[in-house]
């Protein structure tokens, strides 16, 4: 099926870029835990935290060993005496030059804490202050999440924690091949909602668990920074204590529906939005095949699956029903503030 800007070769050919980065990850990794440590801690601002947020949602269904995920930005001000030189400190910027990661890494290094993780390249700001730096300059959202599993479960297999790391990172060879089925399966309806709601003036989007970080990360990053559409991330649990009360015909509800042990919330949600207003989306991860992968990886799996959908197809309708460009910013990025 032809997908509007979508070039399936550059992207099978950048999935397997991501994936030849496997053992260099793991090495480094494997060196990290063959030495004393007491914690984990992920840093990230915006994008880039709601892309760490269903790594660690995901860790901590398999361990309870101290794992935290810090706003970059809340980092530089907060107190910070739950971290320690035995802290293994990772983040990411694609650009490599994130304002707030770059605060952030010197903070760390000033305190006499190396920081690991991900740019795009060697000549990056934030390259330079790295320790072994990984290279990767894909940016679609299933690549870092991709890599950043790589971290996270790897930590949790040396631990003896996720014991399956093998078959699911042997598996995950493939996963962009089954994510452009995905994004195939659902085209057909990314055209028609865009075609539906582009223009509305407030929507609200629910969300939970493992996919509460990328629900957030599509209406913050993509609708609001990318589209200027007025939007409302909300979790499922919370749509209950103050948000219920906006629904109505006049305001869309997009429903994502995941797989992990949040689901019946989810579910509760779609209930609701169904008897009160006719304009909602109903969006669940189930109803995607992942073929040659195990079902019980389907919940790490799932973030992907929303990015595909979503950040990845339904923005590209959104911009062409808005006729806003998904590269126009008037303030991000613009200038120093």
């Amino acid at each position: 099926m032809a997908m509007r800007n979508f070039k399936m070769e550059k992207y099978l050919q950048d999935g397997e870029k991501t994936y030849a980065l496997r053992g260099e990850i793991e090495k480094v990794v494997d060196e990290l835990t063959a030495k004393e440590y007491d914690s984990v801690c992920m840093l990230g601002i915006g994008g880039t935290w709601a892309e760490w947020y269903p790594v660690i949602e995901v860790a901590k269904k398999y361990t309870d060993f101290p794992i935290y995920l810090e706003n970059a930005a809340e980092f530089m001000i907060k107190d910070r005496r739950h971290l320690s030189d035995k802290t293994l400190f990772f983040t990411s910027s694609a650009s490599g030059d994130t304002k707030e990661i770059l605060d952030a890494v010197k903070l760390c290094k000033s305190n006499g804490w190396k920081v690991y993780g991900f740019t795009k390249d060697a000549t990056t700001p934030l390259a330079e202050l790295l320790t072994n730096p990984i290279y990767n300059a894909c940016g679609d959202c299933e690549h870092s999440y991709l890599i950043y599993y790589f971290v996270m479960l790897r930590i949790l297999k040396n631990r003896g924690e996720f014991p399956q790391y093998d078959r699911w990172a042997d598996q995950m060879k493939n996963i962009f091949k089954v994510l452009v089925q995905v994004r195939e399966q659902f085209e057909p309806q990314a055209a028609e909602i865009a075609k539906t709601y582009a223009h509305e003036p407030y929507t609200m989007f629910t969300g939970s668990g493992v996919l509460w970080g990328e629900t957030y990360l599509f209406t913050m990053c993509i609708l609001e920074e990318m589209q200027w559409v007025r939007t409302k991330a909300v979790t499922s649990a919370d749509f209950f204590h103050g948000p219920l009360e906006l629904v109505d015909d006049r305001v869309p509800v997009f429903v994502i529906i995941g797989e992990d042990e949040y689901r019946p919330l989810d579910e509760r949600v779609e209930r609701f939005v169904k008897k009160h207003t006719k304009k909602h989306v109903i969006i669940d991860t189930k109803d995607f095949a992942l073929e040659g992968i195990d079902d019980e990886f389907r919940v790490i799996c799932s973030p992907m699956i929303i990015t595909a959908i979503l950040t990845e197809r339904l923005a590209i309708h959104y911009e062409l029903n808005t006729g806003h460009s998904l590269e126009f910013r008037r303030y991000y990025r613009q200038f120093a503030y």
